[in-house]
């Protein structure tokens, strides 16, 4: 037998069985391939053939293949079609099986089954109804095709289901398969009718957008022709009306800006034909949650401000006096645009929790931002919609939380911004125009390489953050995801870092800062007592009449166990302080709980396990309350004590003096050691010293070696010239740290000095300040800060440069009147200040007065 198409179709052909779908004559369709018999048959047949012969196989619809060889074929439909393998594909993911692409060519019926193993052979009879296989566009496919394989191709073109497929095969004469194929055209046709009249928004004088939203599912109409889930789907049509009707009066009611609102409008309209349905509803529904015109009123009490403050933070007096003046102002000006605040300093010492404080005493919602290790701009300005995943940035998210036009923003560790190739946050926070000729200097070929490039980007973007921080330009800030202006003149702006050196300049430009420097011993005292003590004791369930940790107590633990600038490790101690107490008084508990009625005997067991009491290996015995911390008790809880005295013994020989540094964790003390050696006259430096500090260092010897005469300073052999055969070694312990700076000088002259002059520092004392080739000291800063460390460090005496005496007025009384400071305004003031009874000079040269 053969077809139209010439091709000869054998009597016998192995049988796919398969329950996916049904093949028509002339049609084409793929056929997944993965149980044991129709596995066989590609296998056999199709892989290992190799003529036009073996690649025609009889494909049986609506029969399922048993997924074992030992299980019977079950009964198979009575027509199937001839078909050609036009491709194999294999695969093993996620298991073995075959993808077979079959044209159709023609119907058979199948006369008997010849063998089942291993693989389903058939003898076939009465081949009906050639075809051809579809090759060209529809309308030419129509005008070529022969009638009788029209019906196969419009049943296989249109939505239809596998029983009237099957129904198509099962008719044989030309007449009854037209019969059953004009009722699915008809329905198809009144489907695609009513689709169409569904789609068109209805339009009023009042501008009311109406959009439904697109059919998703077809299922069976009413009439029996077409057919929809007609309930369910009538019903969520209903629904999808009503929603986005509601949606469109929460725009109207929003009270949004005329641009937002033409955006919002223009964007529902094409709600219903956008395929992104979703992406477009969560942007119109984040423009109806922005509170464009909703705002908290501002507690003006400058009095109940005060007392709010002061019991929330202790010391600060610079911050509480800012933000009194601020309520002041806004007392006598309503429209007062935000200031930007900037708290600058160490780690620990209250600059989120005070920003909170200020949030609760103007009564206005409080959202943070942490900026640290942020280095993509989308984080402050948000992603443009055409992205997958888009969303708005942490400004109009923050917004989009509180509800409020003016809340308090913390933007914590803006000095912590990091850059890429994604672009600077810290630009995308001055938010300004980008100056385009950087990127055409590119394109041109003036800038040679992709490096240079994306400096050049880094530089023009560090412009784009300032609508946010600047109150001239951030009424309207524009985030990408929101694409209109967003008024930001209301919001509270305060950002926290621990040093300005890494801010842009541009955003610095912007902010008012305000240094927040460390705590004093004293005060560490007092926040202690009123403040982290409480709040632990809270935290771990224990009540004053459990614990009493006595003033001599918090002493010793911020002198002997912290040594920082905030009070963060003082509360981990005071934690972990009452954990071990919690430890005492639930074993305490339990083991009451079993004792036995009170005695004689009981009483003379008590008064044993008190005695006992001081033994940490024996937690078992209930303590007696409260427990009080005492010296052994601390050493006990928290080991041996952390931060010792240790500046005397340090300075027990000549060459060792004590500097003052500051950190972004506050001030430090450092010490600088010194040693000689016969050698060449080279001076070698460590300790991880920065370009600055080296170059202090040649400083100093080179003033030395210029007045060594002066100050009778020689080497070991007695020559003025102190590098003639000797070496130097200069070194910075703390080697793993790295250091810079200038304000070394004057200790790295101080500890050659004593090392030339085989005299000792004094003990007590330590100095900073930047030297000149001319024997001049320098003003430096973080004077505050450096002398809070000596005073932590037990120092009674400071070297600070003459110019820097205005800044002693920044240092709390307390601190000043334990340290004595010597203003120095040349090396000569510092020797003599340095040593005991003064450094001796054999000549002085007399400074001329300046006649300007």
């Amino acid at each position: 037998m053969s077809d139209k198409t010439g091709i000869r179709i054998p009597s016998r052909l192995p049988l796919l069985l398969t329950h996916e779908g049904v093949l028509l004559p002339g049609c084409t369709m793929r056929i997944s391939v993965d149980t044991y018999r129709n596995m066989q048959l590609v296998k056999s047949r199709l892989l290992r053939g190799t003529s036009l012969k073996s690649t025609i196989i009889g494909v049986i619809p609506n029969t399922r293949d048993p997924e074992h060889d030992t299980d019977e074929l079950p009964a198979l439909h009575r027509v199937g079609t001839a078909g050609i393998a036009v491709q194999v594909v294999g695969s093993n993911w996620p298991k073995p099986h075959y993808t077979l692409l079959i044209t159709g060519l023609c119907r058979f019926r199948t006369l008997q089954l010849l063998k089942e193993r291993p693989f389903a052979v058939g003898e076939l009879v009465d081949m009906l109804d050639m075809s051809v296989p579809v090759v060209a566009k529809l309308r030419r496919l129509l005008d070529s095709l022969p009638k009788e394989t029209l019906p196969d191709m419009l049943a296989s073109m249109i939505r239809t289901s596998n029983s009237e497929k099957l129904q198509i095969l099962d008719a044989v004469g030309l007449e009854e398969r037209f019969k059953k194929l004009i009722p699915l055209l008809t329905r198809q046709i009144e489907g695609l009718k009513l689709l169409q009249k569904t789609r068109k928004p209805r339009q009023d004088e009042d501008k009311t957008v109406v959009a439904i939203r697109p059919i998703r599912k077809i299922g069976h109409f009413p009439g029996g022709q077409f057919s929809l889930d007609t309930a369910e789907e009538a019903e969520e049509e209903d629904e999808d009306s009503d929603d986005i009707a509601l949606l469109e009066k929460k725009i109207r009611s929003a009270s949004m800006p005329e641009p937002a609102l033409k955006v919002c409008v223009k964007e529902i309209k094409r709600y219903a034909s956008m395929p992104e349905y979703a992406l477009t509803r969560n942007y119109l529904e984040l423009m109806v949650e922005l509170p464009w015109n909703k705002s908290t009123k501002d507690c003006l009490d400058i009095h109940a401000a005060r007392v709010l403050l002061d019991s929330d933070h202790y010391a600060m007096e610079k911050l509480k006096k800012r933000v009194l003046e601020y309520l002041a102002v806004r007392q006598l000006k309503n429209n007062l645009k935000g200031p930007i605040l900037c708290f600058v300093g160490p780690p620990g010492v209250g600059k989120t929790s005070v920003g909170r404080s200020i949030a609760k005493t103007l009564g206005r919602e409080f959202h943070r931002i942490a900026l640290g290790g942020v280095c993509d701009q989308s984080d402050i300005r948000g992603h443009r919609r055409t992205y997958v995943g888009s969303m708005p940035g942490r400004i109009i998210n923050g917004l989009k939380v509180v509800g409020v036009a003016n809340p308090v923003f913390l933007l914590d560790e803006v000095d912590k911004l990091g850059k890429s190739l994604q672009g600077d946050p810290a630009a995308a926070l001055l938010e300004r125009k980008r100056v385009l000729f950087h990127r055409k200097s590119f394109e041109t070929g003036s800038g040679q390489d992709w490096g240079a490039y994306t400096c050049r980007v880094d530089v023009c973007m560090k412009a784009e953050l300032k609508k946010v921080l600047d109150p001239e330009q951030n009424h309207g800030f524009t985030d990408h995801y929101l694409n209109v202006a967003f008024d930001l003149s209301q919001v509270l702006f305060i950002a926290t870092a621990n040093t300005t050196a890494t801010i842009p300049p541009a955003l610095l430009d912007r902010m008012e800062v305000l240094q927040v420097p460390g705590y004093t011993q004293e005060e560490k005292i007092e926040i202690a007592h009123r403040h982290l003590i409480p709040k632990q004791l809270e935290q771990h369930g224990l009540t004053p009449q459990q614990i009493h940790i006595p003033q001599e107590a918090t002493s010793d633990i911020v002198s002997r166990y912290t040594r920082e600038a905030g009070v963060r490790a003082l509360e981990r101690k005071f934690g972990a302080i009452c954990r071990a107490v919690a430890v005492k008084v639930a074993e305490g508990n339990k083991v009451t709980k079993t004792d036995p009625p009170p005695g004689p005997e009981a009483a003379g067991r008590r008064e044993k396990v008190l005695e006992s009491l001081n033994s940490p290996a024996d937690l078992s015995l209930p303590p007696e309350m409260p427990i009080v911390m005492d010296r052994h008790a601390l050493k006990d809880i928290l080991g041996p004590p952390i931060f010792e005295m240790q500046v005397s013994e340090r300075l027990s020989q000549p060459g060792v003096a004590i500097g003052l540094a500051w950190t972004p964790m506050g001030g430090e003390i450092m010490f600088v050691e010194a040693s000689r050696m016969e050698g060449e006259g080279q001076l070698t430096l460590t300790g991880q010293l920065g370009d600055v500090m080296k170059e202090s260092a040649h400083l100093a010897i080179s003033w030395l070696r210029s007045n060594a005469k002066t100050y009778h300073l020689t080497n070991a052999s007695g020559s003025f010239d102190l590098l003639d055969n000797t070496d130097i070694h200069l070194h910075f312990p703390a080697g793993a740290v790295t250091k810079d700076g200038p304000s070394a000088g004057v200790t790295i002259v101080t500890c050659l000095a004593s090392l030339f002059s085989g005299r000792l520092v004094r003990s007590d004392l330590a100095m900073t300040g930047e030297i000149t080739l001319r024997g001049l000291v320098l003003p430096v800063g973080g004077i505050k800060d450096k002398a809070l460390a000596a005073h932590r460090a037990g120092l009674k005496r400071i070297i600070i440069p003459k110019r820097n005496e205005k800044d002693l007025e920044e240092i709390p009384a307390t601190v000043r009147a334990d340290l004595d400071f010597v203003m120095a305004g040349c090396l000569d003031e510092v020797l003599n200040a340095a040593f005991d009874g003064g450094f001796p000079v054999t000549s002085r040269h007399d400074l001329l007065n300046s006649k300007l």
